[in-house]
C-alpha cells in the first residue's frame, strides 16, 4: 500500500487549531466589537461534559452561543470549558474540539463545518467547509436556491 497525503484530516486539524486560537484570545481579551460564536456540537461525544438535563434535552446535538454573558473560559489542547446561560441557570461544559460540528461567528460571516464519512473511525473524516452564509436555525434546507448565496469552498474535487 503506497502512502497517501492525508489532506481531510491535516484540515481538520488546522481547522480545530483555528478555532482554538480565537477561543484562546478571547479567553484573554473578550469577544471583540460584535464578534459572537454559534458552536454545534455532538452531546454523546464520550469526552464532552454537560449537565444530565441538557444531554437528555439534547441527545444528539446541541448550539451553545457566546455572545453577552459566558463565564470561566478555559481553552486547552483538546478542547474547551466555559459556563453559559441557560434560562437564567449557569452551567457548566467541556467541548472537545473533535465534538464540534459547526462553528460560525455572524458577525462577520465566517463558518467551518466538520463532517464525518458516516464511518465509525473519527479521524476519517470528510472536508472542511468553509461558508461565509449563516446557518438556519434547527431546520436546514439542502435546496440549491437556499445555497445560492453561500460561498462554499470544499475539498471533494481534490480528493481521490
Amino acid at each position: 500500500m503506497s502512502r497517501q497525503i492525508d489532506y481531510g484530516n491535516l484540515m481538520h486539524r488546522a481547522m480545530r487549531g483555528l478555532i482554538r486560537n480565537v477561543l484562546d484570545d478571547v479567553a484573554a481579551n473578550g469577544l471583540p466589537g460584535a464578534h459572537h460564536f454559534f458552536i454545534t456540537f455532538d452531546t454523546s461525544h464520550p469526552d464532552a461534559e454537560l449537565a444530565d438535563w441538557l444531554s437528555d434535552r439534547y441527545p444528539g446535538e446541541m448550539t451553545v452561543v457566546m455572545q453577552h454573558w459566558f463565564d470561566n473560559l478555559n481553552v486547552t489542547d483538546e478542547g474547551f470549558s466555559v459556563t453559559l446561560n441557560f434560562g437564567d441557570a449557569p452551567e457548566p461544559l467541556y467541548i472537545p474540539y473533535d465534538a464540534i460540528k459547526t462553528f460560525v461567528d455572524p458577525s462577520v460571516e465566517f463558518g467551518l463545518r466538520f463532517e464525518s464519512t458516516g464511518e465509525d473511525d473519527d479521524e476519517d473524516l470528510a472536508p472542511v467547509e468553509v461558508a461565509s452564509d449563516l446557518p438556519d436555525d434547527e431546520d436546514e434546507d439542502d435546496t440549491p436556491a437556499a445555497k445560492k448565496d453561500a460561498d462554499v469552498v470544499s475539498l471533494d474535487s481534490f480528493r481521490k
